[in-house]
């Protein structure tokens, strides 16, 4: 076994308020132990556990290496049966309401426990997990400095069931008439997503690359790279703000339908050849801080267990 995961701690814990309770894992290496730590916080898809999502995406692995703090919130049955989270939901879809108040609540939690750098914290997921990650983005851009997309959807693509379905197919475009692109703030993003992808259509991840971007007046020239990593071909576009600095990156990987990209069979929803989204998640996430810090009172307590 690697070093860094050798000395890596796992704690089990739960946070609760007004809305509900989540569980969740947190991956602490022993590297850059002391210190302050980024934060990388991962949402799981439908039928997916925190476990399972580690052991796919092998993000403790990779984020061990660089001294990262890696949590996995988990989605109970509860909530929803498949474990999906709720992100075509409007009660959703808000800042300090339903579940991203419970994600923000866990995160800043884990800021306070164990330590981490307010200003290096980081948000991915994928699939629903993913159209979370979005959500999260959107309603908490002071508490997240980039945000990692794979298989999902942007934010208010949905308000009800019948329109994720819609979504889903790249039937229909941004729905929610509350999604206006001058009220969000741009937050770093980056996106990946398979085109033979038959659960989410591909054509929302090129929505939500631009969703996340700078607006029209404050873009700066695009790139696009087509390469070829670990069996597959990709397109990676990188859209650059006015002053030059690359904003969003995203990936479409040819010939990969809904699962992460360069992961690992020990999980599911993985794919095991093309470029390793992990990897490049989070080289892209560590070039980016917030603002200032968000760090507010982590309450209630959490109960854990080692």
């Amino acid at each position: 076994m690697l070093a860094w995961l050798k000395w890596s701690r796992v704690e089990a814990a739960s946070y609760a308020n007004r809305v509900g309770a989540r569980e969740y894992k947190v991956y602490r290496p022993w590297r850059g132990f002391g210190r302050r730590r980024p934060l990388i916080v991962m949402l799981h898809g439908c039928h997916q556990t925190a476990d399972d999502f580690a052991a796919g995406t092998r993000m403790t692995e990779l984020a061990a290496r660089l001294g990262c703090i890696v949590a996995y919130v988990e989605q109970s049955a509860a909530a929803n049966p498949q474990r999906c989270w709720n992100w075509f939901k409007a009660a959703h879809q808000e800042r300090e309401e339903g579940e991203p108040s419970i994600i923000a609540g866990i995160t800043r939690q884990v800021i306070a426990r164990h330590r981490a750098d307010p200003r290096r914290v980081y948000v991915a997921g994928m699939s629903a997990g993913g159209a979370m990650a979005a959500i999260m983005g959107h309603t908490y851009p002071d508490l997240f400095a980039a945000v990692g997309i794979h298989s999902g959807l942007p934010y208010a693509a949905a308000g009800d069931a019948p329109s994720a379905l819609a979504a889903m197919r790249g039937l229909r475009g941004t729905l929610d008439p509350r999604y206006r692109p001058g009220l969000f703030r741009p937050i770093p993003t980056i996106v990946f997503h398979g085109d033979l992808d038959t659960t989410v259509h591909a054509r929302n991840s090129g929505q939500a690359a631009v969703q996340a971007g700078p607006a029209l007046h404050d873009r700066g020239t695009d790139s696009v790279h087509k390469g070829e990593e670990n069996g597959r071909r990709y397109t990676r576009t990188v859209h650059s703000d006015a002053a030059g600095k690359p904003a969003v990156e995203h990936w479409l990987v040819h010939g990969s339908g809904h699962a992460w990209s360069g992961g690992s069979s020990a999980g599911s929803y993985t794919d095991a050849r093309g470029p390793d989204a992990s990897g490049a998640m989070l080289k892209f996430f560590l070039r980016f801080t917030v603002a200032a810090s968000p760090l507010q009172p982590a309450s209630p307590v959490p109960t854990s267990r080692a």
